[in-house]
């Protein structure tokens, strides 16, 4: 039985993980006492021999600072959080993608779980530069709209505080800089020279996510038909798949997989202009649910243990 220790287990998303595995046969999860949980020596040791698979759901310096800290060979790591999703040691656990990244999460030490934004993103843009569809220095604008809970406790708390700034009550764009922390991973794992122009909008609502991606037709080296087949072909479950018919009477709800793990992916527009889109759950495919079916994978589980689809 492998042991499992999630490092950052009272965050949103390590607690969600937590809470995903802690029924589960086939694994043990183990801990730190409450009073070594910041004593370095004694993680230390639960990395390197309290262990098999060290889930980090910490803030990327501490993330950078565990990972410094196992020096066993058997141990992997299935890192959450933003600082290894671009580094060449990590794989990116995105099996969906294709075979070189499922095959490489089931056999690698290191696996970087994606980011929720970026995992939209990807997902819309990687089949399209892979089957050479798009250029890679096609100029893209993704606008995504995601539930409050994607920030974490302290935006929770803001957003089901009794009483709250009114400025909560409408949806908020924000990264306005054109900095934000997903950038390089959706311009480094799609294949893209430039990154997006990225525009990420929190709204009043506790968890769902509807990633965008705009694109002329022009832009296109081929038609509407062949990037609808393009994710028919990759994209045919169980946990991501390609929904033709996606439109609820002419809108698209941002919740419509809230609560669940997997995503989907629909084209619309016209013969000119295309909009690409992914829905999913923030907390799920965008987070705790990417992570336990990428933990599934480094265990050699069954793929969806433990996801509601």
């Amino acid at each position: 039985m492998k042991r499992i220790f999630i490092d950052g287990s009272s965050g949103t998303t390590g607690l969600r993980i937590h809470q995903r595995l802690e029924g589960r046969k086939d694994i043990e999860l183990v801990q730190l006492p409450e009073e070594l949980k910041k004593n370095q020596a004694a993680k230390r040791e639960m990395l390197n021999d309290g262990c098999d698979v060290a889930v980090l759901c910490l803030p990327d310096e501490a993330a950078i600072e565990a990972v410094a800290m196992v020096e066993n060979p058997a141990v992997t790591v299935l890192d959450a959080s933003t600082a290894h999703r671009t580094d060449s040691r990590f794989v990116y656990g995105f099996p969906e993608l294709g075979e070189k990244f499922r095959s490489g999460i089931q056999s690698s030490r290191r696996v970087a779980n994606p980011g929720c934004h970026a995992s939209g993103f990807i997902a819309l843009v990687y089949p399209l530069v892979e089957a050479g569809l798009i250029a890679p220095d096609t100029p893209l604008v993704c606008h995504s709209l995601t539930g409050y809970s994607g920030g974490g406790k302290k935006m929770i708390a803001q957003y089901e505080a009794p009483e709250r700034d009114r400025l909560l009550d409408a949806p908020r764009q924000y990264g306005l800089n054109q900095s934000h922390k997903h950038l390089r991973e959706m311009a480094a794992v799609t294949g893209l020279t430039t990154a997006p122009i990225f525009c990420p909008i929190v709204g009043d609502f506790y968890s769902g996510m509807e990633v965008t991606v705009a694109l002329f037709a022009r832009d296109l080296k081929g038609t509407e038909s062949d990037v609808r087949e393009a994710y028919a072909r990759k994209y045919t479950g169980p946990v991501v798949t390609y929904r033709p018919d996606a439109e609820e009477g002419g809108f698209l709800s941002a919740g419509a997989l809230s609560d669940r793990d997997g995503m989907e992916i629909s084209v619309h527009g016209n013969s000119e202009r295309l909009l690409l889109t992914a829905r999913f759950d923030n907390l799920g495919k965008g987070a705790s649910g990417a992570a336990v079916q990428n933990l599934n994978l480094i265990l050699g589980a069954e793929e969806t243990t433990g996801l509601t689809l």
